[in-house]
């Protein structure tokens, strides 16, 4: 695995579309404020709300307290799309949206959830256009502790598909930092084909130099605590540099060392981790950072 850079533009205050890559957004029926939501939706180009993640939309931008008075923000954050088993999206919130036009579809599946029905209609929707979306939930990670899990779980199986996912609330960032892979080389004998069934192995696995991630951390956004959790695995050794307690080398698991209420130091821009197997890592959210 060769050394992955980590850059986070969909929490540039600028207004405009983030341009390194293309993001989605999903919105999950977990509480969020409107700069949360008003800053990742103007990174987007593509909107979701996962069933009961509607109503949140709907109803916080239904009175939006600006200056004196209230105004209703509904029309400015319409959604691509509504999906869901809609056990949780109210009558009225479903009228609203499609009314305006907004899809609202019903998925019966019972072996999917609604976050799991949704990132499938944006893979859907990415291979029709022929694009690539890297993708943002709002929420996941707050509220009932089986979903909260769910979240966690899902975002560690998809961790090797093509789309990076981040989890987001008012209070953190975060999302899985994969693990350093084994080369096997196959090694070609000098000798004659008919002699190689008498001849030793030849192949063997040779370790690569392990690859590093590099997370640019802006300051005025995020910290001062972060934390790497060993969620999903047995253990990990992790490696680490711009922490105020770094850790070399260290094994990390339930049963032992976990490194939460570290903190970003903010005389470095970077922050440097090396992991052996899939790693949670989070950032705390600085609520002046989002105004």
């Amino acid at each position: 695995m060769a050394d992955v850079s980590w850059s986070l533009p969909f929490f540039d205050p600028s207004p405009h579309l983030a341009v390194d890559r293309r993001y989605a957004l999903i919105i999950l029926n977990q509480p969020f404020s409107f700069p949360l939501l008003r800053r990742l939706w103007n990174a987007c180009s593509w909107r979701c709300c996962a069933d009961g993640g509607g109503n949140r939309l709907h109803d916080l931008l239904k009175d939006i307290q600006e200056g004196d008075g209230q105004r209703d923000q509904r029309s400015l954050y319409r959604p691509n799309l509504i999906k869901g088993d809609l056990d949780s999206l109210r009558d009225d919130v479903r009228e609203y949206y499609a009314s305006h036009g907004v899809p609202v579809v019903h998925d019966p599946d019972q072996y999917a959830t609604d976050l799991m029905k949704c990132i499938r209609a944006l893979e859907e929707k990415d291979t029709a256009e022929g694009t690539q979306s890297d993708l943002i939930l709002i929420g996941g990670l707050s509220g009932r502790l089986d979903q909260t899990v769910h979240t966690l779980s899902l975002l560690h199986k998809l961790r090797k598909g093509r789309m990076r996912i981040f989890a987001v609330t008012d209070d953190n960032l975060a999302w899985v930092l994969d693990e350093v892979r084994s080369i096997t080389l196959a090694l070609k004998p000098p000798f004659p084909a008919s002699t190689s069934a008498s001849m030793p192995n030849t192949h063997s696995t040779i370790p690569p130099s392990q690859g590093t991630h590099h997370i640019t951390v802006n300051h005025a956004v995020f910290g001062p605590t972060c934390g790497l959790l060993p969620v999903g695995v047995d253990s990990t050794v992790l490696t680490t540099t711009g922490l105020r307690w770094n850790l070399t080398d260290a094994e990390s698991s339930f049963g032992g060392l976990v490194s939460t209420s570290n903190h970003l130091v903010p005389e470095q821009k970077t922050v440097t981790i090396t992991t052996s197997k899939p790693i949670w890592w989070t950032m705390e959210l600085r609520p002046e950072g989002l105004r």
